[in-house]
């Protein structure tokens, strides 16, 4: 007995043959093109499938040719069919490249084995596509959130050994805690002493707000990125400086190296075009911004 190749775009799925359609198209032998017969009835059937949805479409041919040439016919008369019905009926995307040797069950009417076979649904079934193709839908679980009650005061210890006590904005803490991965948020109020790096008193607690986030979620990767004002370029690395210092402080807080990264974008993204207009214009284009890297 010869091999029979047959050539299959096919899914992985125990189709329901009661509940699918089917239509086929019939070759001529060693032909993969179809004949204009054959291909209006193709036309004719995917206009009034528009709606529908193709599962996969199998090729195949007659015993007569080698397994190898047959095997190349049934994938040309499979591309053929995809090629005139590709964008005018809907498909699936989990197709697979399947042969099946000869596991086709032949008619003995020759004509018949020359074809290319499309399984579909018609529009009232696709409702029930995933029951139809056996498909167990998994409940997919909702993560939920940590609620983390961050602190609205914290106490340390000043240069002279004293105990100081440092305000902390909860609102800030949870908006940059819950961000997602992408998001970039800007630290308001944080401000350093004129062409420095230095950060001044006034803003020490938002380096503790972000020491706090960065406690409480042990698994956060930020970016620092800073931001200058006024000039076009950054010809002191300002900017660089900035975020660096911001990152060294929660480096030497605790904070691992590998979670805390930065860069200065000197004024390549103001918030305000230059030159700036106000002093508050300014003030809000020289600024550190936080880009959260991961948050699972």
């Amino acid at each position: 007995m010869k091999n029979i190749s047959i050539y299959i775009l096919f899914l992985f799925f125990a189709l329901n043959v009661s509940s699918q359609e089917q239509f086929s198209v019939y070759f001529d032998t060693n032909k993969y093109e179809l004949t204009k017969t054959e291909a209006d009835r193709l036309d004719k059937w995917a206009i009034a499938n528009a709606t529908s949805k193709i599962l996969a479409i199998n090729g195949y041919t007659d015993e007569d040719g080698t397994t190898g040439l047959n095997d190349t016919l049934a994938q040309r008369r499979v591309n053929y069919v995809f090629g005139m019905i590709k964008g005018n009926v809907p498909t699936r995307e989990d197709f697979k490249i399947r042969s099946f040797g000869e596991l086709h069950k032949m008619s003995p009417v020759k004509a018949e084995n020359r074809k290319v076979t499309i399984y579909y649904l018609q529009e009232k079934d696709l409702d029930k596509e995933n029951e139809i193709l056996g498909i167990k839908e998994t409940s997919k679980s909702v993560k939920k959130k940590r609620v983390i009650n961050y602190p609205d005061r914290i106490y340390v210890t000043d240069p002279r050994g004293g105990r100081q006590e440092i305000p902390l904005d909860v609102e800030f803490m949870k908006k940059v805690g819950e961000a997602q991965a992408g998001e970039k948020l800007q630290i308001t109020n944080l401000n350093f002493h004129l062409n420095t790096f230095a950060i001044v008193a006034e803003s020490r607690p938002r380096l503790y707000e972000l020491l706090e986030i960065m406690r409480a979620n042990p698994n956060m990767k930020i970016k620092l990125l800073g931001h200058i004002c006024c000039i076009k370029g950054d010809p002191r690395k300002l900017s660089y400086q900035r975020a660096k210092a911001v990152a060294m402080f929660l480096r030497q807080n605790g904070i691992e190296r590998e979670r805390t990264s930065f860069e200065g974008l000197g004024t390549t993204d103001p918030i305000y075009p230059l030159p700036e207009k106000t002093e508050e214009e300014r003030a809000a284009n020289r600024r550190v911004e936080v880009l959260v890297v991961e948050n699972p």
